[in-house]
């Protein structure tokens, strides 16, 4: 059995591929589902963010890396051709993804060092995959090990302090463009979970004039309501892109909302007065030869790596400490994997000491009389001589398997079951 994840980040792909791979939630049900019903022995994951699309995988089928069965069906499924992508793509197998899935989820590998979003995005993740029944026995281990080693990697280092969102380094770039942005007026396009946390940083930076758009206008209102911003309804968009001075774009979309020749009209009528434009959605909201525009300055969230870089520079002791977590944690998981893998041999083991005492019993009957009382009695006693026995073994095979590794485990197990099946065998006979 191999644990497998396939994906794509910021830092081996730009925007313009990872908007392209990118799932909203129906097309990862969708997914899912397709996925299931092609593998049904199989586990699958799907994690999507505006930095990440990663399929992991837990699968007894061989040649799945080798073959790119899984790519071919992510490449028919977004309808790309596999060149255009598969340069950028990366595949972790074994250990390997083990350790990736505890890293992502602890923060670490994220664009912004220790971002906590990330485990909510993880957690929906996996939510998905058990809604969608793709997650058996070894993701649900994996992906709650995850959930431990994040929490264990936040508690032990102060990677967490600051700004630790895409959205608070969005603000923190908007800071060094505006150097009163209490006076700025800042318009955020989208009322989800991104759109909320931009409202909160603009506040908790003292931005004084905050707008909500977004196409349900109640869940808009019940936002500004809660931090103390105004709410416009979608068709404000227009007016709100004359008066405004900052514009964040969050809004979940599946293509570009605003194009260049639109945004002429609206650079004409503000007399060419500056724009920043912040777009932190993943497609993307605005289109990016906008940024051509006099005094329109678009940036991407693939622009703001090198705010976020600043984050990582100042935590290096924090990183080495959060990856020593999740490297003990990665060991603990690998540790339960070896065992379970173990799982049939043990069984065959089990199954052939169980034989061999039904051959013992058999043959002390040969020479005293039967007595189903006394059978009654002998036949729980032996079964329980035989679980101790075989307890003894399993703890032996745990730590070989630590020690030595799962192949030399199998190996030991193996060559003990033909050895007992050799002994059945001369009873026979």
């Amino acid at each position: 059995m191999k644990i497998v994840v396939i994906g794509l980040n910021h830092k081996s792909a730009p925007i313009q591929i990872r908007e392209r791979l990118s799932f909203n939630k129906t097309q990862a049900t969708e997914l899912l589902n397709q996925l299931r019903e092609q593998y049904p022995e199989s586990e699958f994951a799907l994690l999507s963010t505006c930095n990440r699309v990663e399929l992991y995988t837990v699968s007894d089928l061989d040649g799945w890396t080798q073959d790119n069965e899984l790519i071919d069906f992510l490449a028919r499924v977004k309808s790309f051709t596999i060149e255009e992508f598969k340069e950028h793509l990366y595949i972790h197998v074994g250990e390997d993804a083990v350790k990736h899935l505890l890293t992502v989820t602890s923060g670490l590998d994220s664009l912004v060092l220790g971002e906590s979003q990330i485990v909510g995005q993880v957690k929906d993740c996996y939510k998905m995959a058990c809604e969608n029944h793709t997650a058996g026995k070894v993701l649900n281990r994996l992906f709650h090990s995850a959930f431990s080693s994040s929490k264990e990697v936040h508690t032990s280092t102060a990677i967490s302090a600051g700004r630790v969102s895409v959205a608070g380094v969005a603000i923190e770039l908007a800071m060094q463009l505006f150097s009163d942005i209490k006076q700025a007026r800042a318009l955020v396009v989208g009322a989800g979970q991104m759109g909320e946390l931009l409202v909160k940083h603009l506040r908790h930076v003292g931005c004084e004039h905050v707008t909500i758009v977004n196409r349900s206008l109640c869940k808009a209102q019940s936002m500004a309501a809660k931090h103390g911003v105004q709410a416009l309804p979608w068709d404000a968009l227009e007016g709100q892109f004359m008066e405004s001075d900052i514009v964040v774009g969050s809004a979940s979309v599946e293509q570009v909302l605003f194009d260049k020749q639109s945004f002429k009209q609206i650079a004409k009528a503000r007399r060419n007065k500056t724009l920043l434009i912040i777009d932190i959605a993943v497609p993307r909201n605005f289109d990016p030869a906008i940024g051509e525009l006099q005094n329109m300055y678009l940036f991407s969230v693939d622009d703001l790596s090198s705010v976020a870089q600043q984050n990582i520079d100042a935590r290096e002791h924090d990183i080495a400490t959060g990856l020593a977590v999740v490297q003990e944690n990665m060991r603990e998981f690998m540790e339960w994997f070896a065992v379970r893998d173990l799982g049939p041999q043990i069984g065959q083991l089990k199954a052939a000491l169980s034989q061999i005492s039904e051959k013992e019993l058999d043959r002390f009957f040969v020479g005293a009389r039967e007595n189903a009382s006394c059978r009654n009695v002998l036949n729980p006693m032996v079964n329980r001589v035989v679980n101790k026995i075989l307890f003894c073994f399993i703890k032996y095979i745990n730590a070989t398997a630590k020690e030595r590794g799962i192949a030399e485990a199998k190996e030991i197990v193996d060559q003990i079951v033909t050895q007992a099946g050799h002994i059945t065998a001369d009873d026979r006979s």
